[in-house]
């Protein structure tokens, strides 16, 4: 049997199933309650979000930039220098480390989550390559890539230690997957309730797949009547795992088995604030996600935002 991974951070409905959940505005928060919509910086893009504690990570697509929110009170600052180059999916360690995605750089970096100085960077690939979303369990970093049939492992070592840069390793993905096309494939990445396990969204087709860590071999996800169309971020919380749907405007709400190779479609979650959610993460009781606005031409001006909304 395999190790647990064990992370280190805890189709058509019928109208019964759709659940429409109701955001106030921005300025509405009284008696001292969290905003439940953030402004972001003009121009922003963002598109990976990260929370740890009353504080929210967002990753720039278009610049690199990385912007922590204090979701209490709203207020945010730049503590990631631009790159040049994406930062996309995003995750928090109980060390106050960040994990960036680097897109189309085919990298990923590790950024001081109080200072914004960059620890340590990781080259997975050079082009064609989307390094997409990553997701942290006791004893690695794993991550996607959108063009290509692959996982990268990145180890960490006795408390955490990050490893040397050249010490990663790229797991081809076997058995039930097949890349499809030259559009976005794999994306969000969470584990398995037991933790042995992890799962994997394709985008273009909308399935869910469990991925064996050691072998790379794959099986769909069994969720009876329902594929996840724009499938994006995916985040696991007990055994709910929540799947953003991103030009839908939607998250699916799936109630696994323990082992993650089955699920029941629970609920969607919708709300008149989304505008292109990408991906999605917890704090203070709730869910929030950022507002990538893939519809809406981007210019230095465009306004974004994140949207926070009850948990299912």
């Amino acid at each position: 049997m395999n190790r647990p991974l064990r992370t280190t951070l805890g189709g058509a409905l019928t109208a019964a199933m759709l659940v429409t959940i109701a955001v106030a505005p921005a300025q509405a928060h009284p008696a001292g309650r969290p905003p439940t919509v953030l402004a972001l910086p003009d121009g922003f893009q963002p598109e990976g979000i990260a929370t740890a504690g009353r504080y929210a990570y967002f990753g720039s697509r278009a610049t690199g930039a990385i912007q922590r929110v204090d979701l209490v009170t709203g207020r945010g600052t730049t503590i990631g220098a631009a790159t040049g180059t994406p930062s996309l999916g995003l995750k928090v360690d109980p060390r106050g480390r960040l994990f960036v995605s680097g897109g189309t750089a085919g990298d990923a970096r590790v950024l001081d989550t109080r200072t914004g100085e960059v620890l340590a960077r990781y080259q997975f690939a050079t082009a064609p390559t989307f390094v997409n979303d990553v997701v942290l369990t006791r004893d690695a970093a794993y991550f996607t890539d959108s063009n290509r049939p692959v996982l990268y492992r990145l180890p960490l070592g006795r408390d955490g230690a990050l490893p040397p840069a050249d010490a990663f390793t790229t797991i081809t993905l076997t058995g039930a997957y097949e890349q499809v096309g030259t559009g976005v494939n794999l994306n969000g990445i969470a584990t398995t309730p037991d933790g042995r396990a992890l799962i994997v969204v394709q985008s273009t087709t909308g399935t869910l797949y469990r991925v064996d860590p050691a072998t790379g071999a794959s099986t769909v996800v069994d969720v009876p009547g329902h594929t996840f169309t724009n499938g994006d971020g995916l985040l696991l919380l007990g055994r709910t795992l929540y799947v953003v749907q991103n030009r839908l405007n939607q998250v699916a709400v799936v109630r696994l088995n323990h082992t993650g190779t089955a699920g029941t479609l629970t609920s969607i979650i919708t709300d008149p604030t989304f505008d292109v959610p990408t991906t999605v993460a917890k704090s203070l009781g709730r869910l929030y996600l950022p507002n990538a606005r893939f519809t809406t031409p981007p210019t230095p001006t465009t306004p974004y935002t994140a949207v926070a909304v009850r948990t299912h």
